[in-house]
């Protein structure tokens, strides 16, 4: 299988990249800067869509990005980078004579609502709420294919949580505290903290890129790209703590991290969502990392 990736020289492109690559698939990553085994962005828009079975984009600024002070500008960044590369690639997918069989964006949880007791499936219903909610809206929106053109492309959306490896990721967001001495919960540690290894996101794509049995449905099928396990930030914490041998003994009040990163882009950490990964497990997907400690001991080398 010839498969296309947006943002494939980033930190999940390249684990995606790599687990294709091993299973015998041809890889071209879509970049800003050209170079072997790529496209610019630039010549997706003028010689149209190079030939490939299956097409993913994960392209988008770093929402966590530390050396980024949230303002005008950076949210516009945010919404600028995922929404016209997505449209770029649907839209070069629908002209295309011979589009591929699967076309597989992937968004964020950021779409259900933070709650300490509602529970989230892939059918849930939302609608926009906040910045990071209306978001995805837009963002999924511009991914959708003309009905001529769905009727022979499968279309997926995976929605994944914090994803976690260790090459990037939420990982050095959630490791910095620690090597400074000062690990502990984020705000009150009760809230919802939903997470995914970067090897099972990957496996979760590659799967969504297999062709369709039958013919694929109009509208794109979900899969929540999380872990089964359902953890909240102080479990995670105290997790986190213990594979690394040190103290979780100070909090960071939810008003510090509001004024550190901005309370728009802050809510990602202080507060969440339980977010069930139903449809997923339903599709046979094995996880690799279902459980936080499997995950941590991989991530910290432990």
């Amino acid at each position: 299988m010839r498969v296309l990736i947006g943002g494939g020289s980033g930190f999940v492109g390249r684990e995606l990249t790599r687990l294709l690559r091993d299973k015998g698939h041809e890889v071209t990553v879509i970049s800003r800067q050209p170079g072997p085994g790529t496209i610019t962005w630039g010549e997706l828009e003028s010689h149209g869509l190079p030939p490939c079975e299956g097409a993913v984009n994960l392209a988008g600024e770093n929402l966590m990005n530390p050396l980024r002070w949230w303002n005008e500008g950076y949210k516009n960044d945010l919404f600028s980078s995922r929404i016209d590369t997505t449209k770029t690639l649907s839209q070069a997918i629908a002209a295309s004579s011979s589009p591929p069989h699967s076309w597989v964006l992937v968004s964020g949880v950021a779409c259900y609502k933070p709650s300490q007791t509602a529970e989230y499936t892939e059918d849930s219903e939302w609608t926009p709420f906040d910045l990071l909610s209306k978001l995805v809206k837009e963002w999924e929106a511009s991914a959708l294919l003309p009905e001529n053109v769905a009727k022979t492309t499968k279309q997926v959306v995976i929605r994944p949580g914090a994803v976690l490896g260790r090459d990037g990721g939420a990982m050095k967001q959630m490791l910095l505290p620690f090597w400074l001495g000062l690990g502990g919960t984020l705000a009150s540690g009760r809230q919802p903290f939903p997470w995914i290894h970067v090897s099972d996101l990957a496996g979760i794509i590659a799967q969504a890129l297999e062709p369709a049995a039958d013919a694929p449905p109009a509208l794109p099928q979900v899969f929540n790209g999380v872990a089964p396990a359902l953890n909240t930030n102080y479990e995670f914490t105290k997790e986190l703590g213990r594979v690394l041998r040190r103290p979780t003994i100070f909090p960071v009040p939810g008003f510090v991290m509001n004024t550190l990163m901005g309370s728009e882009r802050a809510v990602v950490l202080t507060q969440g969502q339980k977010v069930i990964p139903k449809r997923t497990l339903e599709s046979g997907y094995q996880y690799t990392y279902p459980d936080l400690t499997s995950a941590l001991k991989q991530i910290v080398g432990s």
